[in-house]
């Protein structure tokens, strides 16, 4: 499978300096950078890559958080004044963005997006309620209160293609732009696995029962903060009911349906894919490669 966006890490994450106060703060009055952002949006170099700068322009009182290390450099970045409520498809200046920058750029954006936006929208211990602080470089949040202790969060979401006589099982939310189409998705609920996951998603969605999960490949997501896993499962029948108030539509179809809308794009006369950066892109070119 090629390179899954946000994955590839290029980081050294460095726990080992998480831990140690001195050597952070020795870090960040050394030569370390500081990520250039507007909020939560990248700003981007004359090269398309990600912009830096000395850590040292950061406003004296902001909440820095360790990224780790590249090249025994250390890298931070500024913890935002507010995070962001906007589900992924709202954020039209953030994938103008990410369309230019590269494997290892992305990455590292994936990683301080979802950390920044944790730390913003969690000041308050969940446990008391009072404020809490940094702790461990950034990867954690202490209440001076209760001594409770917060963790950044990822949630897990199941990302699945249905597969039945040769043909693939697709859907659309209302907020897709027309004639696009992606593999259906829902979050792991606690209690279940995510072969359990997969069959009740789909179920829910497209009144389709499927056996035979299998893991494919994940992706972290920062928007906010979630890992797709993605699975492909067999059903017995292509008998439909959606269910409307999760999706807008399921379709059923063809390999010749996929390969041409995959090589195609807006132009495709059966359906739009899903964009190069989210893992339903990946995943329907590893089934066409699995089916050739």
């Amino acid at each position: 499978m090629n390179s899954i966006a946000f994955a590839g890490q290029p980081l050294d994450r460095a726990d080992h300096l998480r831990t140690d106060p001195e050597k952070l703060a020795a870090l960040r009055a050394g030569d370390a950078l500081l990520l250039k952002l507007e909020g939560l949006l990248p700003e981007l170099s004359e090269d398309g890559g990600l912009a830096w700068g000395p850590v040292s322009e950061a406003p004296g009182d902001v909440e820095l958080v360790f990224l780790g290390q590249r090249e025994g450099q250390a890298l931070f970045a500024a913890v935002p004044t507010e995070g962001d409520p906007d589900p992924a498809y709202a954020h039209r200046k953030t994938w103008g963005a990410i369309a230019q920058l590269g494997a290892a750029d992305l990455a590292i954006f994936g990683t301080a997006r979802s950390v920044l936006d944790w730390h913003a929208r969690h000041r308050f211990c969940a446990r008391c309620g009072r404020p809490t602080h940094l702790a461990k470089g950034g990867w954690q949040r202490d209440c001076g209160s209760c001594s409770a202790q917060h963790f950044p969060r990822v949630d897990p979401v199941a990302i699945m293609l249905v597969e039945c006589e040769g043909k693939l099982l697709l859907g659309r939310q209302s907020r897709f732009p027309p004639r696009s189409y992606s593999a259906l998705a829902g979050f792991v609920e606690p209690g279940e696995t995510i072969e359990e996951a997969v069959a009740r998603e789909v179920f829910e969605e497209a009144g389709v029962r499927v056996r035979d999960v299998r893991y494919v490949a994940s992706q972290p997501w920062p928007f906010p903060s979630q890992l797709m896993i993605g699975c492909i499962g067999k059903a017995d029948s292509r008998e439909l009911a959606i269910d409307k108030t999760e999706i807008e539509d399921a379709n059923w179809f063809t390999r010749s349906d996929v390969a041409e809308a995959m090589a195609k794009g807006a132009e495709s006369e059966s359906f739009i894919p899903p964009p190069r950066q989210a893992i339903a892109h990946h995943l329907l070119q590893w089934w066409l490669e699995q089916t050739a």
